[in-house]
């Protein structure tokens, strides 16, 4: 691994970057777990420099195995902290009482996402008592082009900012055109908000809200609503409701006392 420069023209130290390397690479496996040999290529570290880091990780409880230790997988570590995480961001605290308006007036899903590069990580969720998911999403993510709360935030940037495609298709309806994209975030720009028909998960209509407390902004809400519900009159009340609780996440949120300003 060559030496690159991290946050602040600091170098990076190699083995903290390879550390976190392989537990990206096994968060993003999922419930698929590794194996010694396939980690070890597809870092391009040598075999036993990857099993002596595996176990170091597996002792502090950050990557698991199973009975024959010869699988691997993320480890409850990784859980604890990300909920550190939620637990502790002044956003989150500030925007859930008002996804549990939102989803009571609406009787739909409400969620909460910020943006990281091209992809969006779920931060909370209130499911609907009609629609409700085997999983939750919160802890996911989704690519930012394929959903209603990427493609409100990916609104806020500058069209420059987009890399070029092609993107991944999640549906037939994805987008996966540079030019295609671009047309469909000027008409989120027009519009105030954006609208995903079916584009990240079949079935489901999305419309997205990009919270302004950050410029450009990082967080999104949106509301989810299964395509057999959705009526124009019930479209045109999301809209508003969703309208109305960015308004007041944003006067409620301008900065909370004493908070990091977090990067």
């Amino acid at each position: 691994m060559a030496d690159t420069e991290g946050a602040g023209g600091v170098r990076e130290v190699k083995s903290a970057a390879r550390t976190l390397d392989l537990l990206e690479l096994l968060a993003a496996r999922g419930d698929r777990p590794a194996r010694l040999q396939e980690l070890a290529d597809e870092l391009g570290v040598p075999r036993s420099s990857m099993y002596a880091l595996l176990q170091t990780l597996i002792g502090r409880g950050w990557v698991r195995t199973d009975t024959t230790g010869s699988l691997y997988g993320i480890g409850i570590r990784a859980l604890l902290t990300g909920t550190n995480y939620l637990d502790s961001d002044p956003r989150v605290r500030a925007v859930r009482p008002y996804l549990d308006e939102a989803s009571e007036a609406l009787g739909e899903t409400i969620h909460l996402a910020r943006l990281d590069g091209m992809d969006v990580a779920y931060l909370a969720t209130r499911e609907s008592h009609e629609y409700l998911r085997t999983i939750s999403r919160v802890g996911r993510r989704l690519p930012a082009h394929a959903g209603a709360l990427g493609k409100a935030l990916l609104a806020e940037r500058p069209d420059a900012a987009l890399p070029d495609g092609p993107y991944r298709a999640l549906t037939p309806r994805t987008r996966t055109t540079r030019a295609a994209l671009l047309a469909d975030l000027a008409a989120t720009r027009a519009r105030g908000h954006s609208v995903d028909r079916e584009e990240g998960v079949p079935g489901i209509v999305g419309f997205g809200f990009a919270l302004r407390y950050d410029t450009p902004a990082r967080d999104a809400i949106s509301c989810s609503v299964p395509t057999s519900r959705l009526t124009p009159a019930h479209e045109e009340r999301i809209v508003r409701v969703m309208t109305e609780t960015r308004a007041r996440i944003e006067a409620a949120t301008g900065g909370a006392a004493g908070a990091p300003l977090w990067r």
